[in-house]
């Protein structure tokens, strides 16, 4: 048998040839790899039809499926946007960061000397912004590990490098990240990645009960670390960068109150623009009610 590997590697060069492309080309390849997946119905446009009926349950029919074409195409676009990201050199990946909004955020919070927590949404092309960090200052990045040993071992090339560390989002992760805060470092975490049943809570977001990660509130309870928002937005040109001012309530007595208001900040961000939110993912596959009709079936 060929060791896993070999094939994360193999997979890594082909991103690696079409990262080359300039980003215009990706960005068209990945529409039309996104207009594909809509009229063949795969699993991700399923989902995201899925996900757009949960939340926006009073929309036209036609008005959710226009979300739905809009939603499949930006994923497409992200995709392609992402090979570029993921196998060029740091520096050159950076160039496609346009302007950077409220850099003075994240460096009044790393200046109180107790780490950073990056909650960065899945929104935009968050992978930038894990190189953007990762260049600045010594990074932990939690992850969820693949199945498979061929693609972890792709994302550890196309994640990795100077300054990174790779932390798998599993109950020991409260350590090694406890260390990181400690040494005054910058971690990231998805707040809208929907964790396994414990170690989280069912709290609001888009007026559906939504399986929550509780680790960035218990993390920042228990370091004092502050809670900085940040997310990429796709523009013509490339992406610009946000980084939002300190969120101080995450770290309220209420763990519930604090989930709460974590997932009424994702919400906003994806707003924003809801064609660059990850509505291709199973947000809310466990439900709080087990008798429930489950949304994806």
């Amino acid at each position: 048998m060929t060791n896993p590997p070999i094939f994360g590697r193999i997979l890594f060069l082909l991103a690696k040839v079409l990262g080359l492309l300039p980003l215009a080309i990706l960005r068209a390849l990945g529409s039309l790899f996104g207009w594909l997946a809509y009229h063949s119905n795969s699993r991700e446009t399923y989902v995201a039809r899925c996900n757009m009926h949960l939340i926006y349950p009073n929309d036209t029919a036609e008005s959710k499926e226009q979300k739905v074409r809009g939603i499949m195409r930006s994923s497409g676009q992200t995709l392609f946007e992402t090979l570029a990201i993921w196998t060029r050199p740091r520096p050159s990946a950076l160039k496609l960061i346009g302007t950077i909004h409220g850099i003075e955020n994240l460096q009044a919070a790393l200046a109180k000397g107790k780490g950073v927590l990056i909650a960065a949404p899945h929104y935009g092309n968050w992978e930038l912004l894990l190189k953007f960090l990762a260049e600045r200052a010594p990074f932990s990045l939690v992850y969820r590990v693949p199945k498979q040993a061929f693609g972890d071992y792709f994302l550890h090339l196309a994640r990795g490098g100077p300054n990174v560390s790779l932390v798998p989002a599993e109950a020991t992760a409260m350590r090694p990240l406890l260390r990181a805060l400690q040494k005054g470092e910058t971690v990231g975490i998805t707040p809208d990645q929907q964790p396994k049943m414990g170690g989280s809570e069912f709290a609001p977001f888009f007026n559906k009960q939504a399986l929550t990660l509780s680790l960035i509130a218990k993390l920042s309870k228990r370091s004092g670390a502050p809670v900085v928002f940040a997310f990429t937005e796709r523009t013509k040109q490339g992406f610009d960068l946000y980084f939002e001012a300190e969120t101080t309530e995450l770290q309220d007595d209420d763990l519930l109150k604090a989930l709460s208001i974590m997932n009424q900040h994702v919400q906003r961000i994806a707003e924003r623009d809801f064609r660059q939110y990850q509505w291709t993912y199973k947000r809310f596959s466990i439900q709080a009610d087990p008798s429930e009709k489950k949304p994806y079936q």
